[in-house]
């Protein structure tokens, strides 16, 4: 007789799909709220989106234990910064220090892919994308998760961000309205629902501008 054997993963992969889109003085961060684990859905109804502070917003696909965690590190920290600094961290001290915490547990990494965006000091709408290790860059628009090789290639296709090679460098801020981004977002949900089945319920869209934060929700296919 083989010898058998149970393996056992500390990591599991509950899907779903996140996208952000900056503007010049906007950034619209959105979500799917389905989440899954194989063929299992697990729950229809949960929000991958987490405001960390003022203006600066996260969206986590991957192993939603991991998400939560790092989730509570964060605001940890972030609370820490405040008491010490009077003040809310800005979403690029922010991205600084997610990368800090995502290369800190390098050797047992969070197993989660983030988007995080907001607005700068200036006003402008700023998008930040992780792997799972801390590496990031600053971009127009980003997505993360299970639908992202369906997102990418259409908001590429839309939305053509300038290549940061160039120089001199160019802005990576898309050309689009508010309005446009938002619609942009639902169009690109409906369409990565139809051919990824860990991505599907309801899309949560979260818009950022100088006014303050808003949600928005629609609903996409339920098989």
């Amino acid at each position: 007789m083989t010898k058998q054997q149970a393996n056992w993963s500390p990591y599991d992969n509950n899907g779903g799909s996140c996208v952000a889109i900056a503007g010049a003085d906007y950034c619209v961060i959105a979500a799917d709220t389905r989440m899954s684990t194989g063929y299992n859905i697990l729950t229809r109804d949960y929000s991958k989106i987490s405001r960390l502070a003022e203006k600066c917003v996260m969206a986590s696909s991957g192993f939603q234990a991991d998400v939560k965690a790092l989730q509570k590190v964060l605001s940890a920290r972030h609370l820490i910064y405040q008491h010490q600094h009077n003040k809310q961290m800005s979403c690029p001290a922010m991205a600084q220090l997610l990368s800090n915490t995502l290369y800190y547990k390098r050797f047992f990494p969070y197993y989660a892919f983030n988007v995080l965006g907001g607005l700068d000091n200036e006003g402008k709408g700023c998008v930040f994308t992780y792997d799972a290790v801390g590496s990031y860059e600053r971009v127009g628009y980003s997505s993360q998760g299970s639908g992202s090789t369906l997102i990418m290639p259409f908001l590429d296709n839309q939305l053509k961000s300038p290549s940061p090679l160039l120089l001199p460098a160019q802005d990576a801020v898309t050309p689009l309205s508010e309005a446009e981004a938002v619609d942009l977002v639902k169009t690109v949900f409906a369409s990565a629902t139809e051919r990824d089945i860990y991505t599907g319920d309801k899309v949560e869209i979260v818009v950022l501008n100088a006014s303050g934060i808003r949600r928005e929700y629609m609903d996409l296919k339920k098989d």
